[in-house]
């Protein structure tokens, strides 16, 4: 039997409380991976190798995180004998993660990534359930012949693209936007004879993780009273100092911006700064239209816009062939 990988990186699905009854008081991160593969009875028949690439707080994710990550996913998916992927990961950048690896992975093996909203410490810690779901999708995907990028949380398969944190707190706290769930697991975490779900990958390659200089990318929002203070202040800053590179402007409604901050962001594309505009609202993106000025970020999010690109720098930066 082919091995699957479990690569660590913190998470709530790796954090612990004292109290039972107040699950909601917990540090995330403590508890390694390999305690979360033995906290599940049905994993102990299975082919697992467990390997800790970073124990954090996913609030505190970062890409140096993402480095070791990359090189540890392409390790592992070289081997002849790894059918495939799974990664623990903390719930709030959960979405950024996703997307960076659906933007880089060739697709020829399955990686799965999934969390929890609840520590393991929790009387209803939904991580066991997660990770048991995650290697069984894994296991179909590469019996299947199948690979790509997906997210396995609550019973759900969501494409690592479009996948968001939809709300705060609830267990099922995560959707695709306007992309429908890829398949529905069975309460056994197998997925249905008909699913055929794993989306095509970007395929731009890891070694874009390793350029030695990432370009910084900053997201500001537009609201009530954007009178573009705040990209200034960054465009200052970075005449000193230098290091501002891209802008994602997270706009009201599809795509539209405060006239101040509009005027701001203009300023800061004169200086060089490439601008990019995504929307603050749920759903919906934001898709280009004749007359625009700055591109479009499609359906992504913000997060995921400023990891777009920053991936889009990173490529303009290589040397031609």
């Amino acid at each position: 039997m082919q091995k699957v990988v479990i690569l660590g990186t913190g998470g709530t699905i790796a954090g612990t409380g004292s109290d039972p009854d107040r699950a909601w008081h917990y540090v995330a991160a403590q508890r390694s991976v390999a305690e979360l593969v033995d906290a599940v009875p049905e994993l102990a028949s299975e082919a697992i190798e467990a390997k800790q690439v970073a124990q954090i707080d996913s609030k505190d994710m970062g890409w140096p995180v993402w480095q070791a990550l990359g090189q540890a996913i392409q390790t592992e998916l070289q081997r002849d004998d790894v059918a495939g992927v799974v990664i623990t990961h903390g719930t709030d950048t959960l979405e950024e993660t996703a997307w960076l690896l659906h933007a880089l992975h060739d697709g020829r093996k399955p990686i799965v990534l999934t969390a929890a909203m609840r520590p393991a410490t929790a009387p209803d810690a939904d991580g066991p359930a997660n990770l048991r779901d995650a290697v069984a999708v894994v296991r179909q995907g590469a019996q299947a012949g199948q690979g790509g990028v997906v997210v396995v949380m609550h019973g759900r398969v969501w494409p690592a693209s479009a996948v968001r944190k939809a709300h705060t707190s609830v267990i099922d706290a995560f959707d695709g936007g306007d992309a429908p769930v890829l398949c529905e697991l069975s309460p056994d975490g197998t997925m249905p004879a008909s699913a055929s779900m794993w989306p095509s990958c970007g395929a731009r390659g890891w070694a874009l993780l390793q350029a030695p200089r990432v370009p910084r990318v900053e997201v500001v929002t537009s609201h009530a009273d954007a009178d573009g203070w705040v990209v200034d202040a960054l465009c200052a800053h970075a005449a000193q100092h230098g290091g501002l590179d891209g802008l994602i402007a997270a706009a009201t409604g599809h795509g539209t911006l405060h006239a101040g901050l509009s005027a701001a962001l203009e300023r800061a594309e004169a200086a060089g700064v490439t601008v990019w505009r995504s929307s603050r609202v749920a759903r919906g993106g934001v898709t280009p239209r004749e007359g625009d000025h700055w591109l479009a970020a499609g359906s992504l999010t913000a997060a995921q816009a400023r990891v777009a690109l920053v991936l889009h720098l990173l490529e303009r930066q290589r040397p031609a062939r």
